[in-house]
């Protein structure tokens, strides 16, 4: 094979392959090269409308897939890498790019398009070769594509859901993997099989070997001279082309190392050393008080201490009918979380913060929401090393197994988060700019009615719908008394099939960020098409600050891999002009939410 003579040049370099593709960890481990894994963060969202081939738009997500890792490695994992390696494959029929499936109906329709015709898999390969010097970092990237053509059976309708329920299609660009089961639909293939899998291995073995064999050592005295594809990154001081922000995310300056950087010269008896370690350990513990707070919430404990105060860890257990060794160091430990105070030795009471959040009759009960994290966010988030492997969200391998109950009160119990969310942050979206323009506003998705109901109250001359899926709107009245329906009115309807109801003012608030880019413009199209000029759209989401830093509730988040993704306010505002929708005012709420106030033009 063309690359064992290329094996023993990059022994000892640090060769990264910026994917967590099990598929391309295989096929590279079987051909014998030696690397390390560290999976890219970068975004999958370029625009495919901006390249003019499909292989276009699999190399550009490739390269900048590998760069992010190449930026990123000096600065989190305190190493340069010698080789990086990115990947992104694709299928294409008809002229349209097939990836992931978002669910078992979008794998189906992906299948059926695919069904007794010849399409094509493109992966889009970049190599990026790190240069360190003394004061400085350069790189050079190798660049190309493969295409394979793979012809589908007619496939029918019980086969292809024979397929579809065996979950393979879900992780799999085009919704099937050749290399398993779906090697079955498979009627021919004509070029490399190894690129439709994942990996085009023989053209990536013949790049490898020109780069090292033709052209001489990659890390000698003399760098090599390069093939025609390899394009060389600009500094941040250069003047050439810059990608767009949107596109990639990086550690814009990469300092050497000296003896003088804070990070490598800390004591270890230091002041700041001791702060650094306070800091991990909290975020060590981070979950344990997580769960702390979901199971006293849970066992009615705060309401149990509102209703009888001063209550001892005996009394405590009988009346919830706890084991008195699990009651003592609960309370202990939402003792030392500042969520109760002693009265009297050895008795609790709440603190001003538990009365506030965590009562179920407070205005501003979290209570709704935090049972909401305990039963499923907690367990989506027991799978996080799956979803981070996998880029892909982990519902059916956390609850596939579980009698998992769709009913009334499924939905009820996530309207009741939904319903304690709004009441704590819909105020302060509400009074974040003035509306006194609209006279009429629509609240998409607004579940129970409740960050409505804040804009109705704000605004006493506003009129506000609720509009959300029939199944919503006929539980919402058991959120709100009945004078509450004088102030809103509910509109049954799924906003991605139905007319939107008319209005000045469109509220979206949690919305965007759990959509697909596809579907998203989708929502702005249509709230576009329903709006005149001088309408208004209020937007709010938790916006990340620019170098994506924090705030760190929407990074963690993301985390759950969801369809959608978390943006900043630039890249919202952007993306609403698109739609013709302008920015005239952005605010930080310092609550659970920010807010965006934009007007068609």
């Amino acid at each position: 094979m063309v690359l064992n003579p290329v094996i023993s040049k990059l022994a000892g370099k640090l060769v990264v392959l910026a994917s967590a593709s099990p598929r391309r960890l295989e096929i590279l481990r079987n051909a014998g090269l030696r690397f390390e894994v560290v999976p890219s963060w970068f975004k999958e969202t370029l625009d495919k409308r901006l390249f003019k081939a499909p292989q276009q738009y699999a190399v550009e997500t490739a390269k900048q897939k590998a760069l992010e890792v190449a930026r990123r490695m000096p600065c989190n994992h305190l190493k340069t890498p010698d080789i990086v390696i990115g990947a992104d494959t694709i299928v294409t029929v008809d002229g349209m790019i097939l990836e992931k499936p978002r669910d078992k109906q979008d794998a189906y329709r992906m299948l059926s398009r695919l069904s007794g015709k010849e399409h094509s898999v493109f992966t889009g390969v970049a190599i990026v070769l790190c240069y360190e010097n003394p004061n400085d970092e350069d790189y050079q990237i190798i660049d190309f594509y493969e295409e394979t053509k793979v012809k589908f059976a007619d496939l029918s309708e019980g086969m292809l859901w024979e397929y579809i329920d065996s979950g393979e299609p879900m992780d799999k660009a085009g919704g099937y993997g050749i290399q398993a089961l779906g090697g079955m639909l498979v009627e021919y293939v004509h070029g490399d099989f190894l690129n439709v899998v994942g990996f085009p291995l023989n053209h990536f073995c013949k790049q490898l070997d020109q780069i090292y064999n033709k052209q001489g050592s990659c890390h000698g005295d003399t760098a090599p001279t390069l093939p025609a594809a390899v394009h060389p990154l600009p500094t941040p001081s250069s003047t050439h082309t810059v990608l767009p922000e949107h596109q990639v995310s990086f550690c814009n300056e990469i300092q050497p190392v000296t003896a003088n950087s804070r990070p490598f010269n800390k004591g270890e008896d230091s002041e700041e050393a001791r702060e650094d370690l306070q800091k991990i350990i909290q975020l060590m513990d981070g979950f344990k008080a997580s769960k702390a707070l979901f199971t006293a919430s849970k066992l009615g404990l705060f309401d149990l201490l509102q209703r009888r105060p001063a209550l001892n860890a005996a009394q405590v257990a009988l009346e919830l009918k706890t084991s008195l060794k699990g009651t003592e160091h609960l309370l202990e430990a939402c003792l030392s979380l500042k969520l109760l105070k002693n009265c009297k030795t050895p008795a609790y009471e709440n603190t001003e913060l538990s009365k506030r959040f965590l009562l179920s009759e407070a205005p501003s009960s979290l209570l709704g929401y935090l049972e909401h994290c305990n039963d499923t966010v907690w367990p989506l988030f027991s799978h996080l090393e799956s979803a981070v492997q996998e880029g892909v969200h982990q519902h059916h391998r956390t609850f596939c197994n579980k009698s998992v109950n769709r009913s009334q009160e499924v939905k009820l119990r996530f309207m009741k988060a939904m319903h304690s969310f709004a009441r704590v942050s819909g105020k302060a979206v509400a009074t974040a700019f003035d509306l006194s323009a609209f006279k009429s506003a629509c609240d998409l998705g607004g579940c129970t009615g409740a960050m409505a109901l804040e804009f109705a109250r704000a605004h006493p001359e506003l009129s506000v719908t609720v509009f959300d899926l029939p199944a919503v709107v006929e539980m919402s009245p058991r959120f709100h008394p009945p004078c509450t329906q004088d102030r809103l009115t509910f509109v049954a309807g799924d906003f991605f099939k139905d007319a939107l109801p008319k209005a000045d003012l469109y509220i979206l608030s949690r919305i965007l960020h759990d959509w697909s880019d596809e579907k998203v413009h989708f929502l702005l199209g249509k709230i576009s098409d329903a709006c005149t000029p001088g309408c208004g759209l209020l937007l709010s989401e938790i916006f990340l600050d620019e170098g994506r830093t924090g705030p760190s509730r929407g990074l963690l988040q993301a985390l759950s891999m969801s369809d959608g993704r978390q943006r900043s306010a630039d890249e919202y505002a952007l993306l609403l002009k698109s739609h013709d929708f302008v920015a005239t005012g952005i605010k930080q709420t310092e609550n659970l939410l920010d807010a965006m106030l934009c007007i068609k033009v």
